[in-house]
């Protein structure tokens, strides 16, 4: 395959793990040494057409089992839950250049480059899970992270502002304190584990910003407004509840106005 398009289509069409994986950093070496066709000669498949495996079995999120960090099948629990979260991060990032085409190449790099780091994080965790005496796939998960790829897959501005700029968001605000409990206990696989791929979100989430707002512009909108307009119409509940991490979300590419807002459940 020489066509980023045909890479994403492998990708998001065909349920195997390794060979997603296998593909993803291919596709990525190939950016790198200018040897990947970003041409759209490809017509985009409905979303309903992508494949994931059969395992893990899917459930509701209010319908999964609670566990907490204290036992070693709460551990085992978490770390699966996050290796799930980073694989459906694998299509994500394939199916936003995938559907949205006529884009600047940039767009395509970034977005690539966000789909092997996400495949990145799924091995580690999946090791990390292994020594555990867990494999992927092992319990079940819940597939929230892609309704809402379903719900934007023709507004691209409602996907940034959903994906990266909402639903990925939220790791910047709960994972250093998930990192401290690690630390608590001395755990220093997971530590640097959850620290990798916490500096690495950061970076996903910037790139969703400034897609975002370079959009924006494009069009003559406002993107402060729009992005409240989006969330309200796209997110249940009208917008996500805090506490926020504003540090990390201003790095992040977030506005002081935005996390005021979020912040405020009166706006």
């Amino acid at each position: 395959m020489k066509n980023i398009f045909e890479f994403a289509e492998a990708c998001l069409h065909n349920p195997g793990i390794n060979e997603k994986l296998i593909w993803t950093h291919q596709a990525w070496q190939a950016m790198t040494t200018g040897n990947l066709n970003l041409l759209s000669e490809h017509p985009v498949a409905p979303i309903d057409q992508v494949c994931f495996p059969d395992l893990p079995i899917l459930l509701a999120p209010r319908d999964m089992p609670k566990r907490k960090l204290g036992s070693p099948e709460g551990v085992a629990a978490f770390f699966h839950a996050i290796a799930h979260v980073e694989f459906v991060a694998i299509y994500l990032a394939w199916d936003i250049l995938y559907r949205f085409r006529k884009m600047p190449n940039q767009f395509y790099q970034d977005w690539l480059q966000i789909a092997d780091e996400e495949a990145q994080h799924f091995e580690l965790i999946r090791r990390h899970l292994q020594t555990m005496g867990v494999n992927y796939g092992d319990l079940p998960a819940h597939n929230g992270l892609w309704d809402h790829a379903k719900d934007t897959s023709e507004n691209l501005l409602a996907r940034l502002a959903m994906v990266p700029r909402c639903m990925e968001a939220r790791g910047l605000d709960v994972t250093p304190a998930i990192i401290k409990k690690f630390e608590n206990i001395n755990d220093t696989a997971s530590v640097a584990l959850l620290t990798r791929i916490l500096t690495d979100e950061i970076g996903h989430v910037e790139r969703g910003s400034y897609w975002f707002k370079n959009l924006c512009i494009q069009q003559g909108i406002e993107p402060e407004a729009k992005y409240r307009d989006l969330i309200k119409q796209f997110y249940l509940g009208g917008k996500p509840k805090g506490p926020f991490n504003r540090e990390m979300r201003i790095i992040a590419g977030f506005s002081a106005a935005e996390l005021d807002w979020l912040e405020n459940t009166h706006l």
